[in-house]
């Protein structure tokens, strides 16, 4: 039953969870042998290797061979199969490796696992890859391997369970039938844009050109079957399953926690981290129990106890010989019969025919009588159906070869791209099927011609069946949208078109009538909610985009400076105390005083929509005004809101009046931007040229603007906006708070010792000078420690420098002899808003 290797063949079982790279371990010794094979238990998986192996070695040494697909150059020193396609002899090759070999307790294909693990041996290496609940029955049917466990590269943990619409992107749906993934897939069209689907009916080139729409980020979403987890290698950070139960072919049974953590794995690749989890509100919720959680996320699962086994070299005598050995017992402990497959099936059903009984007289013909059963029933008619397709084929095969007429026009008859999804599935189904048989070395006259017509037919099929997955599952207009809902929308490319047609990244979302959107009309109901979502994100985009055409055509280019609206040196528009400091009062000058009232009144809301689109600068500074206008805030955190408003977003610690502000309040500063530093109280996204440039020239804040708004400046007696004096210098509010937390974080390093070692090196690198820095640390409680000199006679470096803190003082609230703020400032205005 077994045929071990050459005494000086060494067997090595390399066995562990997914993502442990056991696959690229094998790439990497074929190639270090001067021949070799590996076999793959997918025809995409073998394909991917092959391109790879071919990089490395060069197309004219390395084949590849699957059961529809041969490229096999003359002598070819490495290949790449499929299982079943896997040469069966022993020492021909240098090199063998088994990929996926837990398989072999596979109901349908683990006999063809188990006799290549039993016999297919390389002349130097052997290598068997899988999972390490294969371990128990390698050292009992293979006692002379060495086994290697490989541990995950990266962590895999419980997600939970999460609703469809609440999927984290760069996810993978995992479903179990072509129904649950088609309804998965359509409802991942509505929430977010579409999604790539991936199935084991699929063909090579279909499942390829769906992976890079997901590879590729044109969707975060991939919707597959249990087939994703036989080695698609995928970006994906979230593995969701749809169900926890599959029929297996006998019975709807739930899924081994071997085969949970084989799809679960595909979650993070390398050192990436991933999680898994299930998917809720699909109707009947499902969940992982705590012990299947612990198994998949330890790697601890059940050893295989048993293999299936069939002969793998039956006797063709006659028929009744050749069903006896592929019906016969293994004698071996661990092995047992595999339950009766397809082809075996086919065959028995022939053989009570008469006719095709009659005509399978010798050795020779059942021997090719047993190859035609042998054929796989890529359509998954089922025995019945699959055997009349047989034994029509072996009327021909009997006799000799199939015409090439015939084999052209079967084909012909398929290479169709007209039909929908599950059409053009058959279809494809269908070709494998001729593809297969035109492999086959005496099935086909003029078999190379035939096969190429095959391959090609296929690929037209797949090509099509991608595109109506891709129209059906994908809308790509959606997609972009959810993409950039999050994103700064000052980032996306918005187009308007100056027939006011509005276009995002590309994709028509509708028009402008005046200032009022309007949505595409041919948008379906699904999608239109979705548009006016988007339409509202960028109205002020699209407003101030119109506008500037409307004043573009009136006035030419506008400027704001010294709190005037200009064209070139003559004033527009004066800006006076509006509202809130971020939107201002316009009042058209006089000179435009001639026009008629409806003009007037036109160009005025004209000039608003156009000065909204140039303020969006200074949103974060609006975000503070909307929340301090909300009672929610309570009176402690408004008032904090309005010191750093009136500050135009910075205000000195000790005039913030922190010290009224409970520390949960101070957290609902972060979320709004504003940072509480140790001497500032302030907002970085303020500190930019871009806001304090509009902040002077709409006449709010008379301090100079900086240009570069450079970390370290010169000192002077009046300083810029967003600096504090440092010594004879002056720093930016940021860049000093980030010296103080340094200084702190090496203080919180210290464990406590006293005094602690402090570099200056950032200091320097920013600009300051030595005398700055330590007159900016004081003012933050730092004092730095004299340095000891070395002794007289001593040589060597420094010593370190060294600093002591003490708190400074307390957060205070402003004195009440401070003088209060003038009447008509924008404290005041920003004031009345939240009386």
């Amino acid at each position: 039953m077994t045929a071990p290797g050459s005494g000086d063949s060494r067997v090595k079982a390399v066995l562990g969870p997914t993502n442990t790279g056991k696959t690229h371990l094998a790439i990497e010794r074929l190639c270090a042998h001067s021949s070799g094979v590996i076999g793959f238990p997918l025809r995409l998986l073998a394909r991917e290797v092959y391109d790879r192996v071919c990089a490395i070695k060069g197309p004219r040494e390395v084949a590849l061979i699957t059961g529809e697909e041969k490229i096999e150059p003359p002598g070819a020193r490495w290949l790449l199969c499929t299982a079943e396609a896997m040469p069966r002899s022993t020492g021909e090759r240098a090199f063998v490796a088994l990929d996926e070999a837990q398989l072999s307790a596979d109901r349908e294909r683990g006999h063809i696992f188990t006799d290549r693990l039993l016999n297919t041996r390389g002349r130097e290496e052997t290598m068997l890859l899988g999972s390490s609940s294969l371990e128990p029955m390698v050292k009992s049917l293979v006692p002379e391997a060495e086994i290697v466990g490989r541990p995950r590269f990266s962590v895999l943990r419980h997600g939970g369970s999460c609703k469809l619409s609440r999927l984290p992107p760069r996810s993978a749906i995992v479903a179990f039938s072509a129904e649950q993934v088609y309804a998965v897939a359509e409802m991942l069209r509505r929430f977010r844009g579409g999604a790539a689907v991936v199935m084991g009916a699929l063909s090579p080139q279909t499942r390829n050109a769906q992976v890079e729409l997901f590879q590729s980020g044109e969707v975060d979403y991939i919707v597959a079957t249990d087939a994703i987890g036989m080695g698609l290698n995928l970006d994906v950070t979230h593995v969701a399953f749809a169900g926890l139960s599959k029929f297996d072919g006998v019975r709807q049974r739930r899924l081994t926690p071997a085969e949970m953590a084989q799809i679960a794995g595909r979650a993070g690749r390398h050192q990436t981290d991933g999680t898994f989890g299930t998917l809720s509100g699909m109707g009947r919720d499902v969940a992982f129990t705590d012990e299947e959680i612990y198994a998949i996320e330890e790697h601890r699962f059940a050893p295989l106890a048993n293999l299936f086994w069939r002969d793998g070299n039956p006797r063709c005598e006659n028929l009744d010989m050749l069903i006896g050995d592929l019906e016969a017992k293994p004698d071996e402990p661990g092995l047992v019969p595999a339950p009766e497959a397809i082809d075996l099936a086919v065959l028995k059903r022939l053989a009570e025919e008469p006719e095709v009984a009659a005509s399978v007289t010798t050795p020779a013909l059942v021997a090719r009588f047993w190859d035609a059963c042998s054929l796989p029933d890529f359509r998954q008619q089922g025995a019945e159906t699959h055997s009349r397709f047989v034994a029509r084929l072996w009327q021909d095969l009997r006799n000799g070869a199939l015409g090439s007429d015939y084999i052209a026009a079967r084909i012909a008859d398929l290479d169709r791209p007209d039909g929908d999804i599950d059409t053009l599935q058959g279809r494809i189904a269908a070709i494998r099927s001729w593809a297969y048989i035109c492999q086959r070395p005496d099935w086909v006259l003029a078999k190379e011609e035939m096969a190429a017509r095959a391959r090609a037919a296929e690929a037209r099929l797949s090509d099509a069946l991608h595109g109506r997955l891709t129209d059906r599952f994908v809308n790509r207009r959606t997609a972009v949208l959810m993409k950039t809902m999050g994103k700064d929308v000052n980032l996306l490319r918005v187009e308007l078109a100056e027939n006011g047609a509005v276009s995002v990244e590309g994709h028509a979302i509708g028009h402008l009538d005046g200032f009022r959107f309007v949505v595409d009309p041919a948008t379906n109901h699904d999608d239109r909610k979705l548009l006016l979502a988007a339409a509202e994100r960028h109205m002020p985009q699209l407003l101030a985009q119109r506008a500037s055409q409307l004043i573009a055509s009136e006035f030419g280019e506008l400027t704001i400076a010294r709190g005037e609206i200009r064209r070139g040196e003559q004033p527009v528009a004066n800006l006076y105390e509006g509202k809130s400091i971020t939107a201002p009062r316009i009042e058209l000058a006089r000179e435009l005083g001639a026009l008629a009232p409806a003009q007037r009144t036109q160009l005025a809301e004209t000039l608003e929509v156009w000065l909204a689109g140039e303020l969006a600068p200074l949103a974060p500074l609006a975000k503070l005004e909307e929340a301090a206008r909300d009672p929610q805030a309570g009176t402690e955190l408004r008032a904090l809101l309005l010191a750093v408003i009136a500050g135009h977003g910075i205000v000195p610690r000790e005039r913030a009046g922190l010290a009224h502000v409970p520390q949960d309040r101070r957290r609902e500063m972060r979320k709004l931007g504003v940072m509480i530093g140790a001497l500032d109280v302030f907002v970085p996204a303020l500190l930019k040229p871009g806001p304090r440039k509009l902040l002077n020239a709409i006449g709010v804040d008379r301090r100079p603007v900086r240009e570069d708004m450079a970390s370290v400046i010169p000192g002077a007696k009046r300083l810029p906006a967003g600096y504090r004096h440092a010594g004879t210098q002056a720093i930016r509010v940021d860049m000093a708070e980030k010296l103080f937390r340094a200084a702190h974080e090496c203080r919180a390093g210290a464990a406590g010792r006293k005094p602690f070692p402090f570099d200056s090196a950032l200091a320097t690198s920013m600009g300051l000078l030595p005398d700055s820095f330590v007159r900016l640390m004081r003012e933050a409680g730092f004092r730095k420690q004299p340095v000891p000199a070395l002794a007289e006679g001593a040589f060597g470096p420094p010593a370190p420098e060294k600093w002591d803190w003490r708190p400074p003082r307390k957060d205070r609230q402003p004195p009440r002899n401070e003088p209060k703020p003038r009447e008509g400032n924008a404290f005041a205005a920003l004031a009345d808003l939240v009386r």
